[in-house]
């Protein structure tokens, strides 16, 4: 029989190197399209890898050749984007793209967009169903540029069918924005004392890069114009987190000052996760859809990560490692700050 064709845009980024994996060992043809050409040491040697900006209509087309059975897109933006690949319907089976959970909206109108205003975090009825509100589309932020592309490729799923995954806060190796560095460097740094908001009770979904991997197969596998949840079965707090990190790293957990209410400032007590109500996503539709069940187990992908990571920061800053993260939020570390306030308490 001959095997399926599948084509992944994005394939050497984070979740671009988990999805081809997990495709060609179930047996499809894939094709890895990126801008460098590059090629995952991980991967088995029959995936073929082309060179192709994602802006360049022509270099896509041809990357995609005669045909395929899916398209998977991990770095599909705006509506621009969604119009090339319905542009392709033709030459397409079925999509699997990512979106994110921050397209969500409250129903007063919150949404991550509004998170600097006074009341402006989001407060949801959780678990987040797919069908809760989204925000208006647009080309501003990244959310709105999401929504536009979701709309857009939902409009033309009699044409191209979709899946969307709404992916919550993906970790694992090879990611530009880790949130997980915020324990790691500080337990390398030889940090003993540690401030957590909201006495470290934070609640935001995250998503493993094997479990989305594993969404994704599941979705090409399984055609449709759909949206769905992509998470993890468990949503840990923010302790929790960094407690399994310092037990993958065997660092005795260090004296932590758990906070009653917010950080004092943006230098002292916030984490990459920075959530003031639970952001909880329902994954039912993904289970009876797709019968997704994760694959990943936390110790598993923790390890990963803190070797990743630890690699990566080895000799190196981590503003220079990740300049996404350093740049959004370049307080994380600042650890003068942090000892001057903890001299006060």
């Amino acid at each position: 029989m001959e095997k399926k064709r599948a084509v992944v845009i994005g394939a050497t980024g984070q979740i671009g190197r988990a999805a081809v994996n997990a495709l060609a060992r179930d047996g499809w043809e894939v094709t890895a399209v990126s801008r460098s050409g590059g090629r995952d040491e991980g991967w088995p040697d029959e995936v073929c890898v082309a060179q192709a900006d994602r802006a360049d209509d022509a270099a896509l087309a041809a990357a995609i050749g005669d045909g395929c059975d899916v398209v998977v897109d991990v770095v599909s933006y705006g509506a621009a984007h969604a119009r090339q690949l319905t542009a392709l319907a033709d030459r397409v089976g079925s999509a699997v793209v990512l979106s994110t959970t921050l397209v969500y909206e409250d129903d007063k109108g919150r949404n991550f967009n509004t998170v600097a205003e006074p009341d402006g975090f989001p407060h949801f009825a959780v678990p987040i169903l797919e069908s809760q509100r989204t925000i208006q589309p647009g080309e501003t932020t990244y959310s709105t540029g999401k929504v536009a592309m979701e709309q857009e490729l939902l409009a033309a799923g009699d044409r191209l069918p979709t899946t969307i995954l709404r992916a919550g806060a993906v970790y694992g190796p090879y990611s530009s924005f880790p949130y997980e560095l915020y324990f790691i460097k500080r337990n390398l740094d030889g940090r003993r004392q540690r401030v957590l908001e909201y006495r470290g009770t934070g609640l935001f979904h995250r998503v493993s890069v094997h479990n989305l991997a594993e969404l994704i197969r599941l979705a090409a596998a399984n055609p449709g114009s759909r949206v769905l949840n992509a998470c993890d079965p468990k949503v840990p707090t923010v302790a929790e987190i960094g407690a399994a990190i310092d037990a993958v790293m065997g660092v005795e957990t260090p004296e932590t000052l758990l906070l009653d209410g917010p950080a004092p400032s943006l230098s002292v007590g916030k984490t990459p996760w920075m959530v003031d109500h639970p952001i909880i996503c329902d994954m039912t539709a993904a289970e009876r859809e797709l019968g997704y069940r994760p694959i990943a187990a936390d110790a598993q992908i923790l390890t990963e990560t803190v070797e990743w990571l630890a690699g990566q920061l080895a000799g190196r800053d981590w503003r220079e490692v990740f300049p996404l993260l350093a740049q959004a939020q370049p307080h994380l570390f600042d650890y003068a700050a942090e000892d001057a306030w903890l001299l006060k308490s």
